[in-house]
């Protein structure tokens, strides 16, 4: 199955009200791939060893990796044991990179999202070093300027404080966008992820399905790539990552 962007948007005014708000896709690739710095089939008994459990439900089955969350809700301490927060189950990898291409096979089985990370737990000045993200879902993609957005630490701190959601929304602007999609459970797509300087472009099936220009994308030491699903379950395979450069002319 094609993806198609498109065929989503409603008719009339509708659609050119939302098509004039969304910045415009890149039509060709931002990116031109470097040398080859990671790739995994998930068909070896034993997995690479530069993968590490982030949140640990993730399992290597028939030859895919398998992501369902099981923190699926907050849960109070209690009984002398320590409160649960909600979380995505999450996988990781430490690959460094500033600008690079990542591509992955994904499948939805009853996952809500399916997402790629960037990350720099050195990082200070955000939460948890988390600098930058494509999260794909049945109807949509979006790409998040973490680092200079929703988790910069000023901004994660107020976000905690009601009297101050239009103050953090203001500052928000910009640092995130949500592309309609149409895509189908118990199928595989293949994603691909650029991110070069501060821009960051996501395709599927070879389609234009997003696009975010914004500062913190442009961090230039991500350390760590994470693979995330939300619901049950999300699958991945044929994981690879380039190291990159801004696409010639």
């Amino acid at each position: 199955m094609k993806f198609c962007l498109t065929v989503v948007l409603a008719t009339g005014l509708a659609a050119v009200s939302l098509a004039a708000e969304l910045p415009a896709i890149p039509t060709k690739s931002l990116a031109q791939k470097k040398e080859l710095l990671f790739a995994d089939d998930f068909a070896g008994a034993v997995p690479d060893k530069r993968w590490h459990k982030v949140v640990a439900t993730f399992a290597v089955e028939n030859g895919t990796l398998k992501g369902t969350q099981t923190r699926d809700k907050n849960v109070p301490a209690a009984d002398g044991k320590p409160a649960v927060t909600a979380h995505a189950a999450v996988h990781g990898l430490e690959i460094p990179t500033k600008d690079s291409v990542v591509e992955v096979k994904i499948k939805f089985a009853g996952a809500t999202m399916i997402d790629v990370e960037f990350d720099d737990r050195k990082y200070t000045g955000c939460h948890y070093g988390h600098i930058c993200r494509a999260q794909v879902r049945l109807n949509g993609v979006t790409i998040i300027d973490e680092r200079d957005g929703n988790m910069r630490n000023d901004i994660y701190e107020m976000k905690k404080d009601p009297t101050k959601k239009a103050e953090v929304a203001k500052l928000l602007v910009g640092r995130s966008v949500t592309f309609p999609a149409k895509l189908e459970a118990g199928k595989w797509y293949t994603l691909v992820v650029e991110t070069v300087g501060d821009e960051m472009r996501v395709s599927i099936d070879g389609q234009p399905a997003g696009y975010l220009k914004s500062s913190g994308i442009a961090h230039a030491t991500k350390s760590k790539i994470e693979l995330g699903v939300a619901g049950k379950d999300g699958f991945f395979d044929d994981l690879k990552v380039w190291n990159a450069e801004p696409a010639r002319p």
